[in-house]
């Protein structure tokens, strides 16, 4: 892929993150999704590529969904995951960790999954290799805090704060291990794992598949590691998952998730989190904090844009 693809994924994230900024705090959680899904789509339609949406948020993003053209093309022929805003909820109520997600690729690098809940547990390099989706809760804690050298109780894991991950909350307190909740878009907490500046170790628990695609893609970009298996609630929801990949009980290794050679990932944050600052105004204007990956050369850009309106017209 042209390496020029990497601002222009920044692009994409930097104007959703702008638009959906724009609602935090204010209640209306369609409204922040549907503005920051506007504003991506309104930067692919000049994006000089032949693109194809794998994998969707799954809310109503308007143009923006599964098997979707985009772009203009005139340039390569690319794969995409986009999430406009993940962690929609969070915005709308003020919170943190809200981000806009964005993955790029050769052709067929990226695993189509069907709209339903994923178990994931993914980490950073030091635990690559160590992690077992099929074990308790416990082995796996145990497993990882020996590869960090950490003890038990100096590690902390991430989960989204619901009902259907109680079990798992209630064996990771059993082991001692420090809990980090998140209400909202595990995107950046399973990311967060791969920075060894942030305090998160562990992402585990339940959450969307899409979401699990995508940061499956930043992971891979970070020589991370993650697995994953389907969750459903009956033999209806377990066809459809066998529609697309055919074993519904199969462990998804990041491998089957992501198997191209050229990813590009961009983050931008919408609110403050622990991944990036949100987007901060000032007058007659606003700053974007974004991350950019590369798989093929492992470069990891941190990009801070300040965005002058009177120039570059946002609203």
């Amino acid at each position: 892929m042209d390496r020029i693809l990497t601002l222009e994924a920044v692009r994409l994230t930097e104007s959703a993150a702008l638009y959906a900024s724009r609602f935090m705090g204010k209640g209306d959680e369609n409204i922040s999704y549907k503005s920051a899904a506007e504003a991506m789509a309104k930067v692919l339609t000049g994006m000089n590529i032949d693109g194809v949406i794998v994998n969707a948020g799954g809310e109503d993003a308007g143009n923006l969904v599964d098997g979707a053209c985009v772009g203009n093309k005139n340039g390569p022929e690319v794969d995409m995951i986009v999430k406009p805003l993940d962690g929609k909820r969070t915005c709308a109520r003020g919170g943190y960790n809200s981000i806009s997600a964005v993955a790029i690729s050769d052709k067929g690098a990226f695993m189509k999954v069907p709209l339903v809940y994923m178990e994931k547990i993914a980490v950073g390099n030091e635990a690559k290799g160590v992690i077992d989706i099929t074990q308790p809760v416990e082995i796996n804690i145990k497993r990882v805090a020996r590869a960090k050298g950490k003890y038990i109780e100096d590690l902390t894991v991430c989960i989204l704060d619901r009902d259907r991950n109680k079990k798992f909350i209630d064996d990771i307190r059993k082991t001692g291990a420090k809990i980090s909740f998140i209400t909202d878009g595990d995107i950046s907490g399973a990311v967060s794992t791969a920075f060894s500046n942030n305090s998160i170790d562990i992402l585990m628990g339940s959450g969307g598949s899409k979401e699990g695609i995508l940061a499956a893609a930043a992971l891979k970009c970070l020589d991370g590691d993650m697995q994953a298996r389907f969750v459903y609630t009956g033999e209806k929801e377990k066809e459809y998952i066998a529609g697309f990949i055919g074993d519904p009980d199969m462990i998804l290794t990041i491998s089957d998730m992501v198997n191209g050679d050229d990813l590009m990932v961009s983050f931008t944050g919408v609110t403050d989190g622990v991944l990036l600052p949100g987007v901060r105004y000032f007058s007659g204007g606003a700053e974007t904090s974004s991350i950019l990956l590369r798989q093929k050369t492992h470069t990891l850009r941190y990009i801070n844009a300040i965005h002058h309106f009177d120039y570059k017209p946002i609203f």
